[in-house]
């Protein structure tokens, strides 16, 4: 993998204020001279975008755990070969909504479907992983509370216990990889969690 990029994913509870922080990370590295790609997930290509409607359909509460996982995977798969890798060797800063870290706290802990999930996704990426991750810590009481004006997917559907082993599989993710994985407390303003993301990653590009 001839990588001169640089890779930057964000993760969190849904209503931690990731779009928010991510649309204003761009702004600032573009306004600094960088050319820098946005993408997400599940979605980001023509195929991973039809396979997050699969996935995120309330009507498809019949959905197996093991199909869930591995439909996230193929999105990850198809995003990483067709978007990332080819953004990150032309030099560009990809920013990605979402990650494998997503699949280890939502399918791995949330689902409790354990260690397979981080094997799963060895194989889906090949070695591409973040430079950087930026976690919004969010209660999942607190996230929910952020988004309880609009209509519920079918991950947001799936109960607070779900959202309390996700929360708690986030926590272990940053425990286990604290070089990589960066805490930010979400319920700040969103100019200081802006000033600490950019922060880490001036240090990073090693900017003034």
């Amino acid at each position: 993998m001839n990588k001169k990029g640089l890779f930057i994913t964000f993760e969190g509870l849904d209503g931690s204020g990731k779009s928010t922080q991510i649309d204003k990370l761009k702004e600032r590295l573009t306004s600094s001279g960088f050319e820098v790609l946005l993408t997400r997930e599940p979605g980001g290509t023509t195929i991973g975008e039809k396979i997050r409607e699969l996935i995120l359909d309330p009507a498809n509460d019949s959905m197996d755990d093991m199909t869930e996982a591995y439909l996230y995977a193929s999105s990850r798969a198809q995003l990483v070969r067709e978007t990332i890798l080819p953004a990150l060797e032309e030099g560009k800063i990809v920013i990605c909504d979402r990650f494998v870290d997503s699949s280890i706290a939502y399918q791995g802990c949330g689902r409790m479907m354990g260690d397979v999930i981080r094997q799963i996704n060895l194989h889906a990426v090949e070695g591409c992983m973040p430079d950087l991750t930026f976690l919004l810590r969010v209660t999942p009481s607190g996230g929910m509370s952020r988004i309880n004006s609009r209509e519920l997917d079918r991950i947001e559907l799936a109960g607070k216990d779900f959202h309390q082993r996700t929360f708690e599989g986030y926590e272990a993710v940053a425990a286990n990889e604290p070089d990589r994985v960066k805490v930010i407390d979400a319920a700040g303003t969103i100019e200081d969690i802006h000033e600490q993301i950019f922060s880490y990653v001036k240090e990073l590009l090693s900017l003034e």
